[in-house]
């Protein structure tokens, strides 16, 4: 698989192991890959040029996932949002739930293959409402 015109992902995840895993993955699929280790900063990153997609753990410090799905959202109601967790301190993983209702697209329990992955972003990035 291999991404056309260089789509933007935006990876989301207060772990630098996930991060990685997936920045070499799509990176290597031909995508260009954003960054940030929190919901604070993929914000900043966001209106500071938005991407084809995000990618967003829910369990993160300075910003959860459902307040980026929320606030990107909010001002941007197109935004293709793919939600990640492995449910956290609470092993909730109905919050996966809870993330489609407000407004991701799909989700994805952790651990996951990365095959899986670049399967839901590929559906993601074709997705029609």
């Amino acid at each position: 698989m291999v991404a056309s015109s260089r789509q933007r992902i935006l990876v989301v995840d207060d772990d630098p192991g996930i991060r990685n895993v997936l920045q070499v993955g799509l990176g290597k699929a031909g995508y260009e890959v954003v960054l940030a280790c929190d919901g604070a900063e993929a914000l900043r990153l966001w209106q500071a040029q938005r991407a084809d997609l995000v990618i967003t753990d829910l369990h993160m410090p300075a910003k959860n996932g459902l307040e980026v799905i929320l606030e990107l959202l909010a001002h941007s109601p197109e935004a293709r949002i793919i939600v990640m967790s492995d449910g956290g301190q609470t092993q909730q993983i109905e919050l996966l739930g809870d993330a489609r209702l407000l407004g991701a697209i799909l989700t994805i329990k952790k651990p996951f293959r990365l095959v899986e992955m670049m399967s839901l972003v590929s559906r993601a990035l074709k997705w029609v409402d």
